[in-house]
């Protein structure tokens, strides 16, 4: 049986209330904070650990 996902807030979320939560496990699950009921994006931990590292690059 699947648990529900454990959201918490991103630690690259705007202090502004531009929110993004994060759900980490076998995939990792994104959302935004005030729109929950629209879903959430899915990515593979490779594309979620590349698409980090070129935020912090300053790529994207």
């Amino acid at each position: 049986m699947k648990s529900d996902p454990q959201w918490h807030k991103s630690t690259y979320s705007a202090s502004q209330g531009s929110c993004v939560e994060v759900a980490e496990g076998e995939t990792i699950l994104v959302r935004d904070t005030q729109n929950r009921q629209q879903g959430h994006i899915e990515y593979s931990s490779d594309a979620w650990t590349s698409f980090l590292r070129d935020v912090k690059s300053g790529l994207l």
